[in-house]
């Protein structure tokens, strides 16, 4: 077969079909962890996978309900309404009257509506249907309260460049990859880290660059299958983190040009803007405080107006809290005064409350 013969996509024909093959996770598919123990009791709870893009959800959910032979049935919140739901709750009871499970798994689980909550929930407390949610936003946030009491959560990591660099590599020796394709070693590294932890993307962007390059994986046609001038950090990696520092250090120290700089830097990498707007409602609270509690309004309505526009018109309501909180006043009264109430609670978690602070009885 051609090395360009139209077939599935190189992610889909490398899908992991074992918890073995999963990269990156072994704090769930380890000996004795939780995914792989409830494989071994042949029974699964419902569940909610957070984590970022290419890190394994859609392909954990598969490898369970493969693993206990149930019906698999895919769909996303977005798109499913009432009546995909009734027709997977439907199936679910064929299947289960032949005696057969099934395993519902709703991507972006986030966008759970009450209508698609009041058809599903009776039947996943029933037994009926084994629901396993995907979302790339925090849970305890963005997750409907009734579906999060009734499904655990378990968090995907971010790949490391080392764990992307072993998914590249069985890639080129896999037969179901690109067995026929040389690869430099700088190219791969070059990949890896420019693929933020995701295994998907990076999957995709060496099928790409063995295209372009004719059968070989060069240092040209990485950069070139990346897209020119792509700002190259890991998502999950130091310097990733140390933008992050340099955004909440920036607005602390006041220094509204370097705040600026670093937004734009992160944003410009592909880091999720909503994920920076929480940072940003984080440094009201803590750095600015009660010095402007109207800083707070305004870190929370810039996200809010993001969730509204989106991308790109929803960045310059980050960028004028940013701008805002910046300028502001600062003071960590509050964060020092509750981390000092934390502290006491671990010192004294029994103590008694005062006579003088209890409820009242009125009989």
């Amino acid at each position: 077969m051609s090395l360009f013969t139209p077939r599935a996509p190189l992610a889909e024909r490398l899908r992991p079909r074992t918890l073995d093959e999963v990269v990156g996770q072994e704090h769930l598919t380890g000996a004795g962890k939780p995914l792989r123990v409830m494989l071994e009791n042949d029974r699964l709870a419902s569940m909610v996978f957070w984590g970022p893009p290419g890190t394994g959800k859609t392909t954990l959910a598969r490898i369970l309900a493969e693993g206990v032979n149930a019906q698999f049935i895919a769909m996303s919140a977005v798109s499913a309404g009432v009546k995909e739901v009734r027709d997977a709750v439907k199936r679910a009871q064929e299947a289960l009257n032949a005696g057969r499970p099934t395993v519902l798994f709703l991507d972006e689980v986030h966008r759970f509506n009450k209508a698609q909550q009041d058809a599903l929930l009776p039947h996943v407390e029933s037994g009926l249907l084994t629901l396993i949610g995907a979302t790339t936003e925090n849970p305890s946030f963005e997750v409907n309260p009734a579906l999060r009491s009734r499904a655990r959560v378990y968090v995907l990591k971010a790949l490391g460049e080392d764990d992307l660099m072993r998914v590249l590599e069985r890639a080129l020796i896999s037969s179901e990859g690109l067995p026929e394709v040389e690869a430099e070693e700088e190219a791969l590294r070059l990949i890896a880290a420019a693929a933020m932890g995701d295994a998907r993307r990076a999957l995709n962007a060496l099928e790409l660059a063995a295209e372009l390059g004719g059968g070989r994986v060069t240092l040209d046609a990485a950069r070139e299958a990346l897209g020119a001038g792509q700002p190259v950090f890991d998502k999950g990696g130091e310097a990733f983190y140390d933008l992050i520092s340099a955004l909440h250090k920036s607005v602390r120290g006041s220094h509204v040009d370097a705040a600026l700089y670093y937004l734009a830097r992160m944003l410009a990498g592909g880091v999720d803007p909503l994920y920076v707007g929480r940072r940003l409602v984080r440094m009201a609270s803590e750095d600015v405080g009660l010095a402007d509690p109207g800083a707070l309004k305004q870190a929370l309505a810039a996200v809010e107006a993001y969730q509204l526009l989106g991308s790109p018109e929803g960045e310059l309501a980050l960028a004028q809290a940013t701008v805002y909180l910046a300028l502001a006043p600062k003071s960590n009264s509050v964060y020092r005064a509750f981390a000092a109430a934390r502290r006491a609670v671990e010192t004294h978690p029994d103590a008694e409350v005062p006579l003088h602070l209890r409820n009242a009885p009125t009989k």
